[in-house]
């Protein structure tokens, strides 16, 4: 996958239509489900002129269930992956960290949620989210093991999304006209698991 120098996240994001037939399939091909579906909160930050959307970098903030963690990531590369060099490290409060990246010229600048069960065979992974905006799922591996498993479960390539949660919620806005700000059960308006 990646050396420690450089940590490289290779996803790709599908939509699912059907959660029960894929966590069948998920089974069928020897996966274990890691976590159950737990709610998770996300904050992008960046400077008041968005310098790091400029340059294609995120400064991700995530809470999934109780645990913190802190992100950055490059810009990606361009192919039928998404590829971005990534640093993540576990924080033991998040809520702590927000006055510190203010203090450092950084702000909130979008908030997406989502519910998020993890799946793995050891190789790789592969998520399944509820969001707002409906049900996706990503494979996060090694190339070519993400192929197969995309073809195992049925996902042809020309399915194949490498777009941010950020980028597939413009989208979303475009086509129904929404006028929410982030990608949140509260402002699109659909229904939350609680």
């Amino acid at each position: 996958m990646s050396s420690p120098e450089t940590p490289q996240e290779v996803e790709i994001k599908f939509v699912v239509n059907d959660v029960i037939a894929l966590e069948t399939r998920l089974r069928q091909a020897g996966f274990n489900q890691k976590t159950r579906s737990k709610r998770e909160f996300n904050t992008l930050y960046d400077t008041p002129d968005l310098k790091l959307r400029g340059r294609g970098e995120i400064l991700r903030l995530r809470k999934y269930g109780d645990d913190w963690t802190l992100t950055h990531k490059s810009k990606g590369g361009s192919g039928k992956h998404k590829t971005r060099v990534e640093h993540e490290t576990a924080i033991p409060d998040g809520a702590a960290l927000d006055p510190i990246l203010r203090a450092l010229g950084f702000e909130p600048r979008f908030t997406y949620e989502k519910y998020r069960a993890e799946w793995t065979d050891g190789r790789g992974d592969v998520v399944l989210d509820h969001t707002p905006i409906g049900h996706l799922a990503e494979i996060e591996g090694p190339p070519d093991w993400i192929d197969a498993i995309a073809k195992l479960l049925g996902v042809p390539e020309s399915e194949y999304i490498t777009k941010s949660y950020g980028d597939l919620f413009l989208d979303w806005k475009l086509r129904t006209g929404s006028n929410a700000q982030n990608m949140t059960f509260a402002e699109v308006g659909t229904k939350d698991l609680l």
